[in-house]
């Protein structure tokens, strides 16, 4: 996976995600519940690609594992500033990913699984609803201790995966 391995090194990455961890950890942003981490990253990378293997789809596993690594490291502009993550996050990753080695198509599917992870990604087959419905299920609320005060509402209290 050299391609995914060049994101993990690449400067706009680490950056990006060094901010969005120190400001999930900054009590003025109030974050006790589903940091974005990298243990979040990874576990969408790593369903989402389960669920291209179940499907019996053939799609490479370096893509699930870019839209996983990239998918929420625009929420530090979001804290800061009110832009929706899924559009920093594609504007980051739309510099990304041609510097590691990913193509024209490639990238344009990343992309749009990127912005619709939130949303409408659960409504498209393939790529983009696998990614959305990883991020989904990777929330591990059964183990949280701020469950009381989350507002997200659909918590996962069991494991499918």
């Amino acid at each position: 996976m050299e391609r995914v391995n060049a994101i993990l090194q690449h400067p706009l990455f680490v950056e990006s995600l060094r901010r969005v961890n120190e400001l999930e950890e900054n009590k003025n942003i109030d974050r006790e519940f589903c940091r974005h981490d990298m243990r979040h990253l990874l576990d969408v990378a790593r369903l989402s690609h389960i669920f291209n293997l179940e499907s019996g789809g053939g799609t490479d596993k370096e893509l699930f594992y870019a839209a996983g690594l990239l998918h929420d490291i625009g929420r530090a502009r979001q804290y800061e500033d009110g832009t929706p993550h899924e559009q920093e996050s594609a504007r980051l990753a739309e510099k990304i990913l041609p510097e590691c080695g990913f193509n024209e198509s490639e990238s344009a599917l990343i992309l749009d699984a990127i912005l619709s992870h939130r949303t409408a990604g659960g409504e498209k087959p393939g790529f983009a609803g696998y990614i959305y419905r990883a991020d989904k299920l990777s929330r591990r609320c059964f183990e949280c201790g701020a469950i009381g005060d989350c507002d997200w509402d659909i918590k996962n209290m069991q494991l499918e995966y």
